[in-house]
């Protein structure tokens, strides 16, 4: 097989690959730099940045990359509108947006001709997406990183879905090596989205301890917990991520109403930011499911090379 370039709007990519964009600044501009320059689409994860330090990383990205850029914002945070302002006006190529679904955003970037792709979980909101404007889809299911809207293996949703919209349709969860991204094309995606391989890699802003942590679990030791912000997501076996499992998580020491809707039954920012920091006492480690798969931390480069070779057999 060999790999398709992905188009979004006049986006052209040469290697059709996104990267997932963490937030609470585990991809910022040097991982996103870095998968620009190698030919996919590198994105910052903006959710909990101010609207001038989301500025002040597209710049730095900028400077590190002519690729294309895209931000991912996280719609159940109460910074959006402001967050999702600052990209525009900062003229990043692309918004990529989940946890929850925002009509408005279609509107600006219709003013200002920026592709938006919104994280869909079904097929009747990738036909609402189409209908309201998105440049692509991403479509993710129970299994990948982060904040999920579907328990669905992303497989089998992706199935549900391809050739069903006119609009470039990108496929993620559990897509961390070579032959994931081969399976996943064979469904009919335009392109895939990997998160959990660049978590594990040499660019992401994350402390040492957490790369290791990544490196040393296997799929066993992913449970689902219930986050604060009303969505499951997929965490790394710890004592915190238990506590939450449990019940028994502590409640916010500190709250800022960094969400829209909150349980406040415990504070996820706080969690991950704890994690970012390589604290496995108090940290909540977001990963996809088939975290198992990562077996060395690699640097982006090494990365691409690595599906380069694949596909060039």
């Amino acid at each position: 097989m060999k790999l398709p370039k992905l188009k979004i709007g006049d986006l052209k990519a040469k290697f059709p690959i996104i990267q997932g964009g963490m937030a609470i600044r585990v991809s910022m501009a040097e991982l996103a730099a870095a998968v620009a320059n190698e030919g996919g689409i590198g994105v910052i994860g903006a959710s909990v940045m101010t609207p001038q330090e989301l500025k002040s990383e597209i710049k730095k990205a900028r400077k590190l990359s002519d690729g294309i850029i895209g931000v991912n914002i996280m719609f159940a945070a109460t910074g959006f509108s402001e967050l999702l302002k600052a990209s525009v006006e900062a003229g990043i190529d692309c918004i990529i947006s989940g946890a929850g679904f925002s009509r408005d955003m279609f509107g600006v970037g219709k003013e200002s001709n920026t592709p938006v792709i919104p994280i869909v979980s079904s097929l009747k909101l990738a036909r609402i997406s189409q209908k309201l404007g998105a440049a692509a889809v991403v479509v993710e299911g129970g299994n990948a990183g982060g904040h999920l809207g579907s328990d669905e293996y992303s497989f089998d949703l992706v199935k549900k879905i391809t050739g069903k919209v006119d609009i470039p349709v990108i496929g993620a969860g559990e897509v961390v090596t070579p032959a994931d991204i081969e399976s996943m094309f064979e469904l009919g995606v335009d392109g895939v989205q990997m998160g959990t391989r660049f978590l594990a890699s040499k660019e992401a802003s994350i402390a040492e301890e957490f790369k290791e942590l990544c490196v040393e679990a296997t799929s066993d030791d992913v449970i689902k917990i219930m986050s604060s912000a009303g969505y499951y997501a997929n965490a790394i076996k710890t004592r915190f991520s238990e506590l939450i499992e449990a019940g028994e998580a502590p409640p916010p020491a500190n709250c800022t109403d960094c969400l829209k809707t909150c349980s406040r039954e415990f504070c996820i920012k706080d969690a991950l930011i704890n994690a970012r920091a390589g604290d496995l006492e108090n940290g909540v480690f977001f990963t996809g499911a088939s975290i198992g798969k990562i077996n060395e931390i690699l640097s982006t480069k090494e990365i691409f090379q690595q599906i380069k070779e694949y596909f060039s057999d």
